[in-house]
C-alpha cells in the first residue's frame, strides 16, 4: 500500500479544519496509509526582524528534517503548478517508484530556503493561503489524484 506523510507547521485549533481533515483521512484509507505529523511553530515577537524570522523558520527545519521520507514535495506558492489530471499522474509515479511521499506545509512565516533548495517544490496558486486552509487543499487533492487514477466518479 501506498504511504503519504504530510508534515505541518502548526496545529489545526479550528473544529471546522479538524472535521474536513478528518473527512479527507477518511475517504483516504481506502487508497493509502496516511500521516500527518504536526511540528509545533516557533513562537515571534510581533515585528520579528527578517534575521529573526529566517533563524525561526532554520530551527523548524531540524525538526522537519527527520521525517523526510521517500519522495518529497514542499507546498511552496513559487512551485510548480499542476492541473488535477497532472498531479494525479505525478503523484502515482511518484508513489510508484518511491512508495512514499512525503508533503511538507510552513506554517505562517513559510519555510526555510534550507528546504525549498533541497525539494522539489509544488504551488497550489500564486496566491498566499493559511497554512491550515492549505492542508485541506492537499488532502482534497491527493483525494482527487487517487479518484481520478481509479476512474470514480469524484474529479469532474
Amino acid at each position: 500500500m501506498y504511504k503519504i506523510n504530510i508534515v505541518c507547521v502548526g496545529k489545526l485549533k479550528e473544529i471546522f479544519f479538524v472535521d474536513a481533515q478528518n473527512e479527507y483521512v477518511k475517504r483516504l484509507n481506502r487508497f493509502c496509509e496516511l500521516n500527518i505529523l504536526e511540528i509545533g511553530e516557533k513562537a515571534l515577537v510581533d515585528n520579528a526582524s527578517d534575521k529573526q524570522i529566517e533563524k525561526s523558520l532554520d530551527q523548524e527545519y531540524l525538526k522537519i528534517e527527520p521525517h523526510l521520507k521517500g519522495f518529497v514535495w514542499v507546498c511552496d506558492s513559487l512551485g510548480t503548478s499542476f492541473t488535477s489530471e497532472q498531479f494525479s499522474l505525478k503523484l502515482i509515479k511518484n508513489l510508484d517508484e518511491n512508495g512514499i511521499i512525503t508533503f511538507v506545509i510552513g506554517g505562517s512565516n513559510g519555510l526555510s530556503r534550507k528546504i525549498k533548495e533541497k525539494y522539489e517544490k509544488i504551488s497550489f496558486s500564486k496566491l498566499t493561503f493559511p497554512h491550515h486552509l492549505m492542508r485541506i487543499f492537499l488532502l482534497e487533492q491527493v483525494y482527487r489524484g487517487f479518484c481520478i487514477k481509479n476512474n470514480i466518479t469524484y474529479h469532474k
